[in-house]
């Protein structure tokens, strides 16, 4: 049986204030660890889950250490970073570092914030030498975002684990998803930082596996429209390019 995908957006970016799309690979902000500490104590299903899976930015690798530290130190669960989860755009904020950079630097980030956790259990091998390029699969466009998109559902569809935690991206989530629930054209994003919500497969999943939302389903209607504006230029770069 396939399994249950709780998606994450990740918590408040330095790249998230003051419009500062030019920062590289920002950082959380001190307001993000504390969405992540919030995220921690309220999200209902730690211990179903088994795996966790994260971008390989660095702000989604450290919302997946903030937010599950008491899961990933108490069960020492694989800690998988996903290329094909990165943000959409080819802005500064989401270019990622240099394949040998982000490997280095991952069991640092995840340390920071679960100490107790064995760093051997990150998995970076699905980080390639073209991870950050931004072309091909990669490419800020329409085809290739859906495409990447499509082939991230296959993959989670074929792990074993029963539950799993993706850490990702406000824009790239609804392409994942195929539901633009709570998007508004003009701002780009349903999803609040640190917001989750949980997906299963489709009955009809085989080799093009598709996602559906499940749980309260009336709290859709009650996500608040505020976006920032990064994610705005976001889905307009994608949307308004050409394969």
């Amino acid at each position: 049986m396939p399994p249950i995908v709780h998606l994450i957006r990740h918590g408040e970016g330095e790249h998230n204030i003051n419009n500062s799309h030019h920062i590289r690979d920002p950082f959380l902000t001190e307001n993000g660890k504390a969405q992540c500490q919030s995220l921690r104590e309220s999200f209902p299903f730690h211990n179903d889950i088994s795996a966790v899976l994260a971008s390989p930015l660095k702000r989604t690798i450290q919302t997946a250490a903030y937010v599950f530290a008491p899961t990933l130190e108490e069960r020492q669960l694989p800690l998988v970073l996903v290329p094909n989860a990165q943000e959409i755009s080819h802005l500064t904020c989401d270019l990622g570092d240099d394949q040998n950079i982000i490997k280095g630097k991952a069991p640092e980030i995840v340390s920071q914030a679960a100490p107790k956790y064995d760093t051997a259990n990150i998995d970076s091998s699905l980080v390639g030498v073209d991870w950050n390029s931004k072309q091909g699969i990669y490419a800020p466009r329409l085809n290739s975002v859906r495409r990447r998109a499509a082939e991230l559902r296959c993959w989670i569809w074929n792990r074993p684990e029963k539950h799993i935690a993706l850490v990702s991206h406000g824009g790239f989530m609804h392409y994942l998803t195929e539901d633009w629930t709570g998007y508004v054209k003009g701002r780009g994003t349903g999803y609040r930082n640190c917001e989750y919500r949980t997906f299963e497969f489709t009955e009809d999943s085989n080799e093009e596996p598709h996602l559906r939302e499940v749980g309260n389903m009336a709290s859709k209607v009650n996500r608040p429209p505020y976006l920032d504006a990064h994610v705005i230029h976001e889905l307009d770069e994608v949307e308004g390019a050409e394969e």
